[in-house]
């Protein structure tokens, strides 16, 4: 174990072997970090958050905090994020609202400076979210998802598997999984092939997406429509499942 000796490190936090903790780190009372984890410097890590192990946090990012939402009353909140994460400089992800709440983050993730993820929020596996990016309460980031930079995500919305936010995008309503979405307000001008493609998604499957795309985006159907039109002409595939399944699910509508 590395400790630099400008860290102030509670004698009740947690620390897995072979970590290092870099100059001026604070590490609250509640912290559990995991083994072969880097906190590079003047990095803070506060109420009952848990990092798993081999991550890397780079300069200022500040992770456990109490939430921004001015509904907060007290009680115990938490932030969980899994192995083998990159977090970079001066990004912020804050503890749950209501008592028992979690803000999680999955492993593989890299989540890029001046990024955020607010209290309740949940980010999959291997997702980027870019600089500046920004998810408000309770949003659902899906696993393989890669958020834009600057791009400023509403409360409660959720990010399909392997979608792809452009950068500067505002996104009000759900973004289907495997799909390209961009702009003010935010369109779906296609699927996500090439990170498909990255992702050993095969091209018949791939060809079943475009095909689902086209009734859901293109035949001037409403969703209920294009669903039915769907399952009644496309060959089921496990991607098309998912998505349908996705979009069912959807309480805010998805992005038209």
């Amino acid at each position: 174990m590395a400790l630099h000796p400008t860290a102030v490190v509670s004698p009740e936090a947690k620390l897995d072997r072979d970590v290092e903790v870099g100059p001026y780190c604070v590490i609250g009372p509640h912290v559990t970090l995991g083994a072969g984890s880097k906190l590079m410097s003047h990095v803070v890590l506060d109420g009952r958050t848990t990092i798993g192990r081999e991550c890397t946090i780079f300069p200022f990012a500040c992770i456990g905090t109490q939430t921004q939402d001015l509904k907060y009353k007290g009680g115990k909140t938490f932030v969980e994020i899994a192995d083998r994460t990159t977090v970079r400089e001066y990004v912020t992800i804050n503890s749950g609202t209501n008592d028992g709440e979690v803000t999680k983050v999955g492993s593989g993730c890299h989540i890029m400076a001046y990024a955020h993820i607010a209290h309740g929020s949940v980010v999959g596996n291997e997702v980027i979210m870019a600089n500046g990016a920004s998810l408000a309460g309770e949003v659902i980031v899906e696993d393989q998802a890669n958020i834009g930079g600057l791009t400023g995500v509403h409360q409660f919305v959720r990010i399909g598997k392997m979608c792809f936010v452009g950068g500067m995008s505002r996104i009000t309503q759900d973004c289907p999984p495997y799909m390209i979405v961009v702009g003010i307000p935010a369109e779906v001008p296609g699927i996500n092939s090439v990170g498909l493609a990255r992702r050993g998604v095969s091209e018949e499957s791939q060809a079943l997406l475009k095909q689902t795309y086209k009734l859901l985006y293109r035949s001037g159907l409403s969703t209920r429509q294009a669903l039915e039109r769907i399952r009644g002409e496309v060959t089921m595939c496990p991607e098309v499942e998912y998505l349908l399944a996705f979009v069912e699910k959807s309480e805010r509508g998805i992005t038209k």
